[in-house]
């Protein structure tokens, strides 16, 4: 079975995912659609696929599943109206920006018994799967602490700031949904802090630009996170995860991974610039899930759920840097 696939969105993750899709033997892009006509045609044409509207691939019988890359606000619509047409959907995260909303779409998606998938792609990054395999064989023992840092090379536009649901809903939700990957645990509570150092126009936008965060777990596990929006060295993805028997840790990636020594010192090339060169194999890797997935009715992961659960600490993050106190998740 070659599992059909209609595209709704061709801007830059959509060509991402256009990419996984046609390069994966069990896969095919049939149609795309995209508000920009331009940006819509220009990838139908890529990978010979046909534009359609979002009623036509909902009415279409030869698509078994969909892949949202629309602006945030419009996901939850489309994965209802997806789903009431009995269509598989994978969507970007995250799902909304509003945890009730969240929660009413996921109730459409098990009423209709349809299949969601949520891109954090991270999980599927060749280095972040290792070290949770080493976590899962007991080779660090029990997780007791861990450590993200995630810093990107600059800021994103102006205009996306006031959209993006704040920093937390944004950018750190990817490293929630990592925490709650590597703990093995719910998180509990959420102590927060937000700051704008980078540029005061973020100020000015409502949004922070260098934020922390300690997750807590039932049990006393913690998640320490560190963010920032300026990281002049590179895209900076670190894990850290420590344990009662040792640790294990997923150091930064480069496009190439050499490093020179001479009498002046140790020297290496620089990192990844952003996500669209460090997560390559990653976006390859939860597209070849996803198809599995629609091709073995296998359970999604990760799921609407685990969309849900990363939004509530994003909301509870936000929660604690407004109040300064320890927040305790909201389900």
């Amino acid at each position: 079975m070659s599992v059909k696939f209609a595209l709704l969105g061709a801007g830059r993750i959509g060509k991402v995912h256009a990419k996984a899709v046609t390069s994966n033997p069990d896969a095919q892009l049939v149609a795309v659609t995209d508000a920009m006509a331009d940006a819509a045609n220009a990838v139908a044409q890529q990978y010979g696929a046909r534009v359609a509207s979002l009623d036509e691939i909902a009415a279409a019988s030869d698509i078994d599943a969909v892949i949202i890359c629309t602006p945030t606000d419009t996901h939850a619509d489309l994965i209802q109206k997806y789903s009431n047409a009995g269509k598989a959907i994978f969507c970007e995260k995250p799902i909304d920006l509003n945890v009730e909303r969240v929660k009413a779409c996921l109730q459409t998606v098990a009423t209709n018994g349809t299949a969601l998938m949520v891109g954090f792609n991270r999980r599927f990054d060749p280095s972040f799967a290792a070290l949770k395999a080493e976590i899962e064989a007991g080779t660090i023992g029990d997780v007791e602490q861990v450590v993200i840092t995630s810093r990107d090379p600059g800021l994103p536009p102006y205009d996306y700031i006031p959209v993006s649901g704040g920093i937390f809903r944004d950018m750190t939700i990817h490293d929630f949904d990592m925490a709650r990957f590597l703990l093995g645990e719910e998180v509990e509570t959420v102590m927060a802090t937000g700051s704008c150092l980078v540029d005061p126009k973020v100020k000015e936008l409502g949004d922070f630009d260098t934020a922390a965060a300690i997750l807590t777990t039932a049990s006393g596990k913690q998640a320490i996170i560190n963010n920032s929006r300026r990281a002049t060295y590179g895209y900076d993805q670190r894990v850290e995860v420590h344990g009662s028997k040792g640790s294990v840790s997923a150091q930064n990636e480069r496009p190439v991974n050499i490093e020179v020594a001479t009498s002046a010192g140790y020297t290496a090339p620089p990192l990844h610039d952003f996500f669209m060169t460090r997560y390559v194999a990653a976006y390859a890797a939860e597209i070849a899930e996803f198809i599995e997935v629609v091709k073995n009715s296998k359970a999604p992961s990760p799921s609407g759920a685990d969309g849900l659960a990363a939004l509530a600490i994003a909301e509870a993050a936000e929660a604690s840097v407004a109040s300064g106190a320890s927040i305790k998740i909201n389900k």
